[in-house]
């Protein structure tokens, strides 16, 4: 089980419509946490974590360099060097 921190939740909470322009999946805290707990999102450290996550689960990264990965609709910037990963 993964935990968010408030940093994380925020962060999905204030950019959730990137990935989910129809509707906000949450609207508190609490709901931000039960939804990425459910949908198994990560946090990682890194761009290059970024990029192995992706390798890992087998996403289409044709054409994307370097830090054009974090443009994907699945990565949100927590902002502190870290990047939250949401599968939609």
């Amino acid at each position: 089980m993964h935990e968010f921190d408030d940093a994380v939740l925020k962060c999905f909470l204030d950019n959730q419509s990137q990935l989910f322009p129809e509707e906000d999946v949450a609207s508190t805290m609490e709901e931000a946490e039960s939804f990425l707990e459910e949908c198994f999102a990560v946090v990682v450290n890194s761009v290059d974590e970024v990029w192995d996550y992706f390798e890992e689960e087998g996403i289409d990264m044709e054409g994307m360099e370097g830090d054009e990965i974090l443009d994907a609709d699945e990565v949100f910037d927590v902002g502190d060097g870290r990047y939250l990963i949401v599968e939609g």
